[in-house]
């Protein structure tokens, strides 16, 4: 119950934030919009690609926007004041990760809608699409818990800034990672994001083709590390914050 009520105020205070729920949500629809009026002749951009790369484009922003609601915790009196309750930092964890999945599920919806008004054709395959990135959305959610425990409010935007590009440009939502090739290549195999967005499109599609066993076992890697790990920083966060 304690986890519960802490999630509904930890949404009520996402919800006071208008600006980053526009980022969060207005951003990646514009993305969405403009790049199809460009009739960019490449795979990357047609919708039925385009829209779950930008979905997991939007996750980048719930990191981002994760990371200043924990920083802003932090250098508050209102963990301080949650460090004397009997609550285990799992559950602050699970408290701040429930909160966030109603606006990814918000998101996710826009996107799919937005992105059927402009011609992508409907499938039911958009239903398990949408819990599939929900899942996926708890590994950015994690992140950003990790950096918002690890810096300051004004670290989380830099540190915030930087997940959003490596999404651009090492998942395959502009360009393939062939095209670069070389050492680009491998960072891209090495980290989570193409991996994140291929699973994404595999499920859209009904095709994991482009899915490998390399792609599961980092994703499932990065996932759980960040989970873990965003659980014992904050512990220790709320620990010496609290001193």
């Amino acid at each position: 119950m304690r986890m519960i009520n802490f999630a509904k105020r930890n949404f009520k205070e996402l919800i006071r934030d208008p600006l980053g729920l526009v980022f969060e949500i207005a951003l990646p629809l514009f993305l969405l919009f403009i790049f199809q009026q460009f009739d960019i002749p490449a795979e990357n951009y047609r919708l039925e690609n385009f829209t779950p790369s930008i979905i997991l484009f939007g996750f980048s922003f719930i990191t981002l926007f994760t990371a200043t609601l924990i920083a802003k915790d932090r250098t508050s009196s209102f963990l301080i004041r949650l460090g004397a309750s009997p609550m285990k930092s799992s559950d602050f964890i699970l408290g701040y990760i429930i909160s966030l999945l109603p606006i990814v599920l918000i998101q996710n919806i826009l996107f799919f809608s937005t992105a059927i008004i402009m011609g992508l054709e409907f499938s039911i395959s958009i239903i398990p699409t949408i819990f599939v990135s929900m899942v996926i959305s708890v590994f950015f959610i994690s992140l950003g818990i990790l950096i918002g425990s690890l810096v300051s409010e004004k670290g989380t935007g830099g540190l915030g800034s930087i997940i959003v590009q490596l999404v651009c440009f090492t998942s395959g939502m502009y360009f393939p990672k062939e095209v670069m090739g070389g050492v680009f290549e491998v960072i891209c195999e090495i980290l989570p994001f193409e991996a994140c967005l291929n699973i994404i499109q595999g499920t859209l599609h009904n095709d994991f083709s482009n899915l490998t066993l390399t792609h599961i076992i980092v994703f499932l890697i990065y996932f759980i590390a960040v989970l873990l790990l965003s659980i014992i920083v904050f512990k220790k966060r709320m620990v010496s914050d609290n001193k």
